[in-house]
């Protein structure tokens, strides 16, 4: 028996990164899975999952758009026959454009996605959850909602309310048994944050990637994937309305210059 045998899970941004990794892992463990993305490779990962032999339904969409969010929940309930975990995992960083180039528009996009995505999972997902009187919510934030130097500033505060949505919403379904969390990663080698990882290849000086933290070193997207397992298992029975920061112990310490022991 995995640990989510007999549930059902819906994954957005799915089609690489953490979100591919949670897919795998969770299958594996024996979830029933919807997974989407904006990217057509949200299909190589539903092919992933069946060739190992899981269920996945892929499809392709805006976990922004209300109508697809919903679909998404609908779709599970239709071929799997319920909804016990939903993880609001698609997401952009918007890049590091300078704070005087942005405007409202760049915002609200990034908003859109990050916040009003997640919002828009909560929604949903709670509607099927709440009348069951069970369910697991949840929303990927970041350490940049934590505080400032992982990301740009509409990033950051996005992330920061994805971090307060997940507390919020918690408490909004009070006595359902639906619980809600959220995961705040940190440095995770993904599409993402590609860039940054290649940069420091090119110049010779990986080494120093993830020298921010105590582990020295960045992460990988099983790591994240792993953290997420645990709050969609029963295992998290009494974990709700947290917020899991995974970073190596990034945010644990002000800035400060390190020396080696």
């Amino acid at each position: 028996m995995g640990r989510l045998s007999g549930k059902t899970a819906v994954i957005t941004g799915a089609a690489s990164g953490i979100g591919r990794a949670s897919a795998i892992l969770f299958a594996k463990e024996g979830a029933n899975l919807v997974i989407a993305d904006k990217a057509e490779a949200v299909n190589d990962t539903a092919k992933l999952v069946t060739d190992a032999g899981g269920k996945a339904v892929a499809l392709v969409g805006d976990a922004g758009e209300e109508a697809f969010v919903e679909s998404l929940v609908a779709r599970a309930v239709k071929d799997f026959g319920g909804l016990d975990v939903c993880w609001a995992n698609a997401g952009v960083s918007g890049g590091w454009t300078a704070f005087d180039e942005q405007d409202a528009a760049f915002w609200a996009e990034i908003l859109r996605i990050n916040l009003i995505g997640a919002f828009l999972a909560v929604k949903h997902a709670s509607r099927v959850m709440i009348p069951a009187g069970k369910g697991s919510i949840i929303c990927t934030a970041s350490v940049a909602g934590i505080r400032s130097g992982a990301g740009g500033s509409p990033y950051s505060a996005s992330k920061a309310g994805v971090i307060n949505l997940a507390q919020t919403a918690a408490n909004e379904f009070y006595g359902t048994g639906v619980r809600v969390n959220a995961i705040c990663p940190g440095l995770i080698e993904t599409g993402m944050t590609q860039p940054i990882f290649d940069g420091a290849r090119a110049r010779g000086n990986e080494d120093k990637i993830g020298q921010l933290n105590p582990l020295t070193r960045g992460g990988v997207p099983i790591e994240i994937a792993n953290a997420a397992l645990f709050l969609a298992s029963d295992e998290a029975s009494y974990v709700n309305g947290h917020a899991i920061v995974v970073d190596g112990g990034l945010s644990s310490s002000h800035p400060v210059v390190r020396r080696k022991r």
